[in-house]
């Protein structure tokens, strides 16, 4: 008897090679088909993602108007001065007799009168950046740092220091014509005792407006 037609062997897949043709996946990788990229990140036609600077936080509060006309007096007590000590630079005695102004009529006196004068109508202007945007925000035509926020304490340390050394350097001005001042005459005494009481109130002044500033930059 001949042998009957043996069956052929079957495969025991579907033709998927145990799978269900998706490569054991949805059709996504093995994702479930949701972008999980981060809020603040974007995908451009290349499929590179950019990453967005996170916002900036809101700005701080305008500086009070009590604030405001602090910082601009600060900036007026050191003129008087200033313009007296120019014009010792330009060679006119500003109060003291021929004698006394001898010391003050030469190349490094003129210069540092002249240095000194400068520095501190700048330092007084600097009392401005507390009440005005330029002081929260640096300036953009400052390079590489131009467009950040300043730090609080980057401008409030400095300050404070300078209110509580201007309020020490200063003290003792009301106290100008209990001393003699051989060197000057009365006219002259006179002119420069009342020319320098304001810069009493520099220390003051600058103190009060660093105060303010931290108010209303600090963080929440």
């Amino acid at each position: 008897m001949t042998r009957s037609r043996q069956e052929r062997p079957t495969d025991d897949t579907d033709g998927t090679d145990g799978t269900d043709g998706t490569d054991g996946t949805d059709g996504t990788d093995g994702t479930d088909g949701t972008d999980h990229t981060a809020p603040n990140d974007s995908t451009d036609s290349t499929g590179s993602t950019t990453r967005t600077p996170p916002a900036l936080p809101p700005p701080p509060p305008p500086a009070p108007p009590w604030a405001v006309r602090s910082a601009q007096l600060i900036t007026l007590i050191v003129l008087p001065t200033a313009l007296w000590r120019l014009a010792m630079v330009l060679g006119f005695p500003s109060g003291y007799t021929a004698a006394g102004f001898v010391p003050f009529d030469t190349p490094g006196a003129k210069l540092w009168m002249l240095t000194l004068s400068v520095v501190c109508e700048l330092l007084a202007l600097l009392s401005l950046g507390l009440v005005r945007p330029w002081g929260e925000t640096v300036p953009r035509w400052i390079p590489r740092v131009g467009g950040r926020r300043v730090r609080p304490l980057a401008a409030v340390v400095p300050a404070a220091a300078g209110a509580l050394a201007l309020t020490a350097i200063w003290a003792a001005m009301p106290l100008w014509w209990t001393y003699p001042h051989t060197d000057m005459t009365p006219t002259g005494r006179l002119l420069v005792g009342v020319i320098y009481q304001p810069l009493v109130l520099w220390g003051p002044l600058l103190g009060a407006v660093t105060v303010s500033y931290y108010r209303r930059t600090r963080p929440a």
